[in-house]
């Protein structure tokens, strides 16, 4: 076997030493790496005389770890696991994006269905499979790819991303204008068919955040569970709502809803996106975190 000399850059130097570590002789591995055994011990000297430490005890029949050299080892068969992580990880971005992949939103994720269509037009060959819920769910043991909720992440398992705050606005339809008459202050409101959204998981109503207000003075029309029927309702002119912007800027744009106080509204819900803790995302679910962070709030005030 010749002598070919081993690369002295400091990965392959690693692998060298993790390789001599498992197998416990210079010769086992030197077959493994195509070199001399003596290539293998020369490769070590020189790694240990960069550290300035014995890694190996040697004789005559065999190699063994000094406890230096264990804690080296786990050291180093951590960062090579990252390397190979990455190096997968890389491969995985040439590879089309495809598959089922499912994700669990909140039920006012209904109303980011026009979002989630448009991730459809653009990745035609990912088959969603949304389950519409505002339950606490376990998304690795219920086996989620990914999980939209608001608030602050509590699972140190999961890793998370931002995708955007969306402000609340107070809307009302035209018709329910010409009935009732237009506020012209928000202490108005107090005289106006409010209609209200209540947290499924807590039973709390969902404050209105209006300067100036007291949410107790606001009348309950109506209170639902839900933020659809919420919508449909101020649609058609039942009451005025305190709805999240994404849900109702199409209205306001068409002039189905009217917007009242936008200045005096000062509540806002951040939106997160979670999945799995892995060593590396695959190409499915990189490309709709990435789509999501970049299109459901693109016109919201990044707060």
């Amino acid at each position: 076997m010749s002598a070919m000399p081993i690369p002295t850059d400091s990965l392959g130097a690693l692998n060298v030493f993790v390789q001599a570590a498992e197998t416990r002789s210079f010769t086992v591995t030197g077959r493994q790496l195509g070199v001399s055994p003596s290539a293998v011990g020369k490769a070590i000297a020189r790694l240990e005389d960069r550290l300035g430490v014995r890694l190996f005890h040697r004789s005559t029949r065999a190699i063994t770890l000094t406890p230096e050299g264990q804690m080296f080892l786990e050291r180093c068969r951590r960062v090579l696991s990252e390397m190979a992580a990455a190096e997968a990880e890389l491969a995985q971005t040439r590879t089309r994006p495809a598959g089922q992949l499912r994700v669990s939103l909140p039920r006012v994720g209904m109303l980011m269905m026009p979002t989630l269509s448009a991730f459809m037009r653009a990745w035609p060959e990912i088959a969603l499979d949304l389950d519409f819920s505002d339950r606490l769910v376990d998304v690795i043991e219920e086996g989620f790819d990914a999980v939209i909720r608001t608030g602050a992440p509590t699972d140190s398992r999961l890793m998370t991303r931002r995708l955007g705050t969306s402000r609340f606005r107070i809307v009302g339809a035209p018709a329910y204008f010409e009935r009732h008459g237009m506020p012209r202050s928000v202490s108005d409101l107090t005289r106006h068919r409010c209609l209200h959204h209540r947290y499924p998981s807590t039973g709390k109503l969902e404050p209105w955040h209006i300067d100036g207000v007291p949410d107790s003075a606001l009348p309950r029309t109506a209170i639902t569970s839900a933020i659809e029927p919420l919508l449909d309702m101020a649609e058609h002119g039942q009451g005025i709502a305190c709805l999240p912007d994404f849900a109702v800027r199409a209205h306001c744009a068409d002039g189905r809803l009217v917007a009242l106080f936008d200045t005096a509204v000062t509540g806002t819900a951040e939106f997160r996106i979670y999945w799995p803790s892995s060593r590396h995302m695959s190409p499915k679910l990189r490309v709709f975190v990435d789509f999501m962070a970049g299109t459901l709030f693109a016109d919201e005030p990044k707060g």
